[in-house]
């Protein structure tokens, strides 16, 4: 019933930009908290950013450099990622907290910086 789908991930050059979309199907993404978190595995998860209806917040490992935002219209919340580094190379993964249910995620979509 709810899917999250990611995309927009792939190979950049260090100091390039990616913009990640989640478009969602069976749950409104304008009236839930969503977040979208990084992990590799052997790596800790990590919450890179979130978007609620009252407050954008960002880790520190990225702040100044990444934007989250979102389309009521298309569903979609998207995160644009400016002057990255080799250190961001991660699975970024999208999040949506159940409601007295399981937290939904997406598949992933792999983000790797590299020259």
């Amino acid at each position: 019933q709810v899917q999250l789908v990611e995309s927009g991930g792939g190979l950049v050059q260090p100091g390039g930009s990616l913009r990640l979309s989640c478009a969602a199907s069976g749950i409104i993404l304008s009236i839930n908290t969503v977040g979208w978190y990084r992990q590799t595995p052997g790596k800790e998860r990590e919450l890179v950013a979130s978007i609620t209806r009252g407050s954008i917040t960002y880790s520190d490992s990225v702040k100044g450099r990444f934007s989250i935002s979102r389309d009521n219209v298309e569903n979609t919340v998207y995160l644009q990622m400016n002057s990255l580094k080799p250190e961001d190379t991660d699975v970024y993964y999208c999040n949506v907290p159940g409601r007295g249910t399981s937290p939904y995620w997406g598949q992933g979509t792999q983000v790797t910086v590299s020259s």
